[in-house]
């Protein structure tokens, strides 16, 4: 079962729509105690760093102890941020720091923030990716960025090159919106429900 983080994000009916439209079986979870149950995780984000990780507090324990444990986990948008040890969206909050690096807001000259369609640059072979095409077009509204790290399967460009899709163990992440990016993200939902099976 497929286990959504409620925690107030903006996406979350999205989400559950793509899921539904995909015919994979899901619940919300908003405790700790639900989280440990879980056998595929889902953290849906959007809005505020420092927001998010406050409500996430009471299940961060949980979520980490589930991740390192080997629990196929997928971070969308603010969801694949919290993965890094802090943003400067709000220095003082922690992120779960199970990749290194600063989350950074784009240069004062681009236009923030990064929202509307771009292609993905495939920087190694991508099981999340798989049947979305040579340049997968996705939806993205972010006004802060990921480092390119050696867990980065794909990278977008927006004045800078950044982390668009991480790949790494069974953590797995996406700085777009899949649930709002089409046929493309729907196959890429489904490949995480599929290759995590």
């Amino acid at each position: 079962m497929i286990s959504i983080i409620d925690y107030g994000a903006g996406n979350l009916r999205s989400v559950e729509n793509t899921l539904a439209a995909i015919g994979a079986d899901y619940q919300l979870v908003h405790t700790a105690d639900s989280l440990r149950l879980a056998t595929k995780i889902i953290l849906p984000g959007v809005g505020h760093f420092g927001q998010m990780m406050r409500a996430l507090e009471p299940m961060r324990s949980a979520l980490i102890d589930r991740i390192r444990a080997a629990v196929p986990f997928l971070g969308i948008c603010l969801g694949l941020q919290a993965l890094f040890d802090s943003s400067e969206e709000a220095p003082e909050a922690r992120g779960f720091g199970l990749l290194e690096g600063q989350v950074r807001r784009f240069s004062t000259t681009a236009r923030v923030p990064h929202m509307g369609w771009n292609n993905l640059t495939f920087l190694r072979e991508s099981r999340l990716l798989e049947g979305t095409g040579d340049h997968p077009y996705v939806y993205f509204a972010n006004s802060y960025y990921a480092p390119l790290i050696s867990a980065a399967s794909a990278s977008c460009d927006y004045g800078v090159p950044f982390t668009a899709v991480i790949e790494q163990g069974n953590l797995y992440g996406v700085q777009f919106h899949p649930e709002k990016s089409g046929p493309a993200g729907q196959r890429i939902v489904k490949n995480f429900t599929e290759l995590c099976s």
